[in-house]
């Protein structure tokens, strides 16, 4: 039932899921400028960098900002035409101007588009988790024209753009996404949100963002982090509540992780699946969160990223950004990055699936995955792991996700071993 359902969707939005893959018109650029990839280097205790910090992905961070007035002002006369910026495209934007997605310096073109659909690598053979493609309806733009990036009235970037290509939709969401479902909130965005042809092109920065959450860049985030220590990162796009803070904390006795070690929480506050709260509440919840709970060994910063719920390949890509950031390790939560058929709720990845391809490409990556505690809250006890509260026959207490949401929305109280009182005032605030 859910195949014939989904094969009647795609059907259904048959423009957006072409199967047509024509050449692409002009293949002018290189992402990578070399195929060194100098991974963590570890001491004999196999935790402790040597080097003061992490390297960046494919050895340098890549910056693609102007950092002169009159040097905007030319890039921006040499353009012809000027675009509005979806907010899914300001993200990626953004992450390309900044070096998050170092080593790219601008959107795929075609030939760098297929492989890493295919082998989640460049063509230079450095791993990529998912591709970063700019999107368009327009029959006008042609590669060779040069445009103008905007949001709103501020300038944003250039582009130059090398190539114009009719992707195989379908191919790229079973390839990325291991399901080309129309219910897989990442299929359906390629199908119902991306224009018909993806274009390559090279990015000159002008502005970041003006966001209501700060963004601050790779280079800024890796000022504050200290040289000779770990830094575990923490990923979340929904509100902490004091099972995912427990976590966090408590990562950093994983023997995994050397003495004195840091946790970097950083939230995406960009766009996700459409049922998830809003990234500016988000933003606002952790403010408080992070006043609350303030600590030397906590970083708190937010990243304009637009979530794809690709599982897997989503946790490639969310650990190759932070590595950027100079994070070395990352912890890996159970479904990291999952998603449920919005037909029949369904998972569409095992809970410890992207847990095993960290594993599996972490040494590759130069970031090591550190599995997330399946922890549970007992009345004797407080947050143990579960097999502790099994083996101890300690009383668990649960609550749901749904029933949390109907107490928020009743106004009823909410306990606090399930969430922080601060949080659940923001929530209700901004419901």
């Amino acid at each position: 039932m859910k195949l014939s359902l989904a094969i009647l969707s795609i059907a259904a939005t048959a423009s957006a899921f072409t199967s047509i893959n024509t050449p692409a018109r002009t293949v002018s650029r290189s992402v990578a400028t070399s195929d060194v990839f100098a991974p963590v280097s570890v001491r004999a205790s196999g935790s402790q960098l040597e080097a003061a910090k992490q390297t960046p992905h494919g050895g340098a961070l890549v910056d693609l900002i102007l950092k002169s007035d009159e040097e905007k002002a030319a890039a921006i006369a040499a353009t012809t035409k000027a675009l509005q910026l979806s907010p899914r495209q300001l993200c990626d934007v953004e992450l390309l101007m900044n070096g998050a997605f170092s080593p790219l310096d601008g959107f795929m073109d075609e030939a760098t588009y297929q492989h890493v659909v295919d082998n989640v690598e460049l063509p230079s053979g450095l791993i990529f988790g998912l591709p970063v493609v700019f999107d368009t309806d327009d029959e006008d733009l042609q590669p060779g024209d040069k445009v103008l990036l905007k949001d709103g009235d501020r300038d944003i970037a250039t582009i130059e753009f090398t190539d114009k290509f009719l992707p195989n939709k379908a191919y790229e969401c079973l390839k990325c996404y291991g399901t080309s479902e129309i219910e897989h909130p990442g299929s359906l965005m390629v199908a119902t949100e991306r224009g018909k042809y993806y274009m390559g092109g090279k990015i000159t920065g002008l502005n970041l963002p003006v966001r209501d959450f700060p963004c601050k860049t790779p280079a800024e985030v890796r000022e504050t982090l200290p040289d000779d220590v770990d830094v575990v990162a923490f990923q979340c796009r929904n509100p902490v509540h004091r099972a995912h803070y427990e976590l966090f904390t408590r990562a950093l006795d994983d023997p995994l992780i050397g003495e004195n070690g840091v946790v970097l929480v950083h939230p995406t506050c960009g766009p996700t699946q459409a049922d998830d709260i809003p990234g500016v509440v988000r933003y606002k919840t952790y403010e408080v969160l992070k006043e609350e709970t303030k600590n030397d060994r906590t970083r708190w910063e937010y990243l304009p990223y637009s979530m794809h719920m690709a599982g897997p390949r989503e946790a490639i890509q969310h650990m190759m950004i932070r590595k950027n950031f100079g994070c070395t390790h990352f912890i890996i939560g159970r479904d990291m990055a999952g998603s449920k058929s919005s037909v029949t709720g369904e998972d569409y990845y095992g809970a410890y699936d992207a847990q095993d391809f960290a594993k599996e490409k972490g040494p590759e990556l130069g970031v090591m995955p550190v599995p997330s505690l399946n922890l549970v809250y007992t009345d004797e006890e407080g947050y143990v792991t579960a097999d502790e509260a099994k083996e101890k026959n300690l009383s668990e207490k649960k609550l749901s996700g749904t029933k949390f949401r109907q107490m928020l929305r009743g106004g009823e109280d909410i306990p606090e071993w399930f969430a922080f009182k601060s949080v659940v005032k923001v929530l209700r605030e901004n419901n």
